[in-house]
């Protein structure tokens, strides 16, 4: 009588072939902030850090890409997933596909230390060269057709405004104080 072999495990580091393995593993990773570097053999071709959008197999059309906005790991696209932890408990993944692969990082929000690409950073978003708009719902028209009226001194209810209220020629001025 022959039994299946036993399920692997692993315990802090691997080298992963399971297409649904590795999808658990890379899972943890999903809509977070790490840091990538793409080797060549050993030659360190391309680095950054970005943000992992998608993580996806079975989907032939689908194609992993790596960049500071988004990230989208196809499975398929790469032979086996090789991990280990680190000493501070995060895990580096490396997606492998021939003398190719890719290693991500989580990373934690630390700050980038001079001279060192590819350290972790967290991404910042830098707003100095836009501008705020709001735009107003159908609630704040009427809000904003009601302060209209009160300006030109009249009322929703179609009365007048009272004494010292601005009027639309120009700015309010209150009357001097005789008494």
């Amino acid at each position: 009588m022959s039994f299946p072999p036993p399920a692997k495990f692993f315990v802090n580091r691997g080298i992963v072939a399971s297409r649904a393995d590795i999808d658990h593993l890379l899972r943890p990773l999903l809509k977070q902030t790490v840091t990538y570097r793409y080797f060549r053999g050993h030659d360190v071709v391309s680095h950054g850090t970005g943000w992992v959008e998608r993580i996806v197999q079975d989907q032939p059309d689908v194609s992993s890409y790596f960049t500071p906005l988004s990230i989208c790991v196809n499975i398929d696209s790469f032979e086996h997933l090789e991990f280990e932890t680190r000493p501070d408990q995060f895990i580096v993944y490396s997606l492998v596909q021939g003398d190719e692969k890719v290693v991500l990082e989580f990373a934690p929000g630390t700050t980038r230390e001079e001279g060192s690409p590819g350290a972790p950073q967290q991404l910042e978003f830098d707003t100095s060269g836009f501008v705020q708009m709001q735009l107003q719902g159908l609630a704040d028209r009427d809000a904003g057709g009601q302060a209209a009226a009160a300006e030109d001194g009249s009322t929703a209810g179609g009365g007048t405004g009272t004494a010292g209220s601005s009027s639309s020629d120009g700015p309010s001025q209150d009357a001097p104080d005789t008494g």
